[in-house]
């Protein structure tokens, strides 16, 4: 329930005040109302966060200009040490946040609502779940599809397999599974569930800092939580430009496929300033729109297009090795999971896959969470873990055996050189897939449109989530504060291009990423604490045998 806001003129709902007898204090939610009015209020007028933000990106970006070659020492010295030092962190936090989405599905918590109990969800469940395939990660179904399953099959991970072979090809979907799957889902998750129930049950901002009060206390409303919530903007903006500079690869990859168009840095550049206004625009025409039109007609296209490719490809191969892939990722999660490197070439290789990928997600984390809670206002947490990492594990399962399978059989059988390929550029691997089949033409033109529309997607909801984290929260920033993060966004991937291409793209992923490790592990803690408190649970206690002996005896 809400009650109108004394704000005069300004309309905003507020949380009602909680009933007698319930556990959430009235202290805290006095706070945690003022906050979210007071964001409300000033949200036209950004803070302390909007602007350090801004600087921070601005010298960076001052810094890729004048000196490229400093920079990118600099990355990589930073991002070696990480990998060789601290990279198992990665690990162990993702199969963490994994343990505690299953946890909270099955306990009683599942069962609470990400709002008020009478709140039901504002989208459907269809759109509910492109929304989060689309605008999440929807980009890397095109940019590592196929990359990464034929990469590993040309050169198994940790030497597991012989290159080239039927296990070859098994390792290579459980290494993609194990990197695209439940691993970065519970990510997402965990940021996702967080924050969700922080704004709407808790009724804070949409910030990452509030649902850290039960550990820091008040701090978390003073500078200790504005550089919490920088950290999420920086981190943000550095994981999505990874995603921007994919898709420009891919978009010129392909062009440079049908029509000859001369790929390379400059067309690259001219695809990003082309998208970043088109994400802009859909940006500013909110989430009810843009977003959720672009994600249920990206998801459709995706759908028929891994169709056509199942069954114009090697249907029964695919078919096997998905249930035998499926059966080995299963077997040996727990070891992969925890699987840390053991010489040098095994550092190297995870720095560029394992821990590239897991540091990705880490660097999303507060993006997606922010998006998840903006569109899942209404669930149950057992509905919020089952769609945001159990639904789109099986679809990312599904969609790499088909298009990564195909490859690796099309390798095997007619030496299709599409491994070969990948290893000179992962942007061929797809295009050089869609190659073999019949209609390459038309369904090159699809995927090119394909990565279009998760560009301009994920970078739609990028946009909307850093205007939030830099407004304090407010569920509706102003429009210019969307224009300069959109801005913002297109031209530090520029820059990271210009520093050194995709090797740069993922070492600012990775180093943004490393706050969050601990972030996201402070997070769960927090999260499980607040649940604790809910006021479901208001005056209930567990029985004890003495009890429960008394009910018997008086039935």
């Amino acid at each position: 329930m809400t009650k109108q806001s004394p704000d005069a003129g300004r309309g905003q709902d507020v949380p009602e005040a909680p009933a007698l007898g319930s556990r959430e204090s009235e202290p805290e939610f006095l706070t945690s109302t003022f906050s979210v009015i007071e964001a409300e209020r000033l949200k036209s007028r950004p803070g302390a966060v909007f602007w350090i933000s801004i600087a921070l990106i601005a010298a960076f970006v001052v810094w890729a200009a004048v000196s490229p070659e400093s920079l990118g020492g600099t990355m990589t010295g930073a991002m070696n040490w990480a990998a060789e030092s601290i990279g198992w962190s990665y690990l162990v936090v993702t199969l963490g946040c994994i343990i505690l989405l299953v946890y909270l599905a099955a306990s009683r918590f599942g069962g609470i609502r990400l709002g008020n109990d009478d709140d039901r969800p504002e989208f459907s469940t269809w759109a509910w779940l492109a929304m989060i395939l689309s605008a999440v990660m929807g980009i890397g179904l095109i940019s590592y599809g196929v990359a990464e399953p034929i990469s590993h099959f040309m050169s198994p991970p940790h030497g597991l397999a012989e290159p080239e072979t039927l296990d070859a090809a098994v390792t290579a979907m459980q290494f993609s599974y194990f990197d695209w799957g439940p691993n970065a889902w519970a990510v997402f998750g965990v940021f996702g569930l967080a924050i969700a129930y922080s704004t709407h049950r808790r009724h804070n901002p949409g910030l990452v800092s509030p649902m850290l009060r039960p550990i820091f206390g008040s701090a978390v409303d003073g500078w200790f939580g504005k550089v919490i919530d920088i950290f999420a903007i920086i981190a943000t903006l550095f994981g999505t430009t990874t995603s921007l500079g994919l898709g420009a690869s891919q978009i010129s990859e392909g062009m440079s496929r049908v029509w000859g168009i001369p790929e390379g840095l400059f067309t690259q550049i001219v695809v990003i300033g082309a998208i970043t206004v088109l994400f802009t625009l859909s940006a500013l025409s909110g989430v009810h729109k843009g977003i959720k039109w672009l994600s249920q007609i990206t998801m459709l296209l995706s759908a028929g297009l891994s169709v056509y490719v199942l069954f114009a490809g090697p249907t029964n191969f695919v078919s096997n090795l998905f249930f035998r892939s499926v059966g080995q990722y299963l077997s040996e999660f727990f070891q992969v999971a925890l699987l840390t490197p053991a010489t040098s070439e095994d550092v190297q290789w995870m720095q560029w896959w394992t821990y590239f990928m897991m540091a990705w997600w880490l660097s999303w984390g507060a993006f997606v969470g922010v998006f998840l809670a903006k569109i899942s206002k209404g669930r149950t947490i057992r509905q919020f873990v089952a769609g945001v990492m159990g639904i789109p594990s099986l679809v990312f399962f599904v969609w790499f055996t088909i298009m990564g399978g195909s490859a690796i059989k099309f390798d095997m059988d007619r030496d299709a050189g599409i491994g070969a390929a990948a290893g000179e550029n992962v942007n061929t691997a797809f295009f050089a897939l869609l190659a073999e089949l019949p209609l390459t033409t038309v369904t090159s033109v699809v995927a090119i449109i394909l990565v279009v529309l998760y560009f301009v997607s994920g970078a739609d909801a990028n946009t909307f989530v850093l205007s939030m984290l830099s407004s304090r929260g407010s569920l509706e920033p102003t429009r210019p504060v969307l224009a300069v993060w959109g801005v913002l966004t297109g031209v530090s991937a520029i820059a990271l291009l210009i520093v050194g291409g995709l090797a740069a793209l993922q070492q600012a992923a990775m180093l943004s990423a490393l706050p969050f490790t601990i972030i996201v592990a402070l997070l769960g803690i927090s999260l499980v604490k607040e649940l604790q408190r809910d006021s479901r649970f208001a005056g209930t206690h567990v029985v004890t045998r003495s009890e429960l002996d008394q009910i018997v005896a008086h039935d």
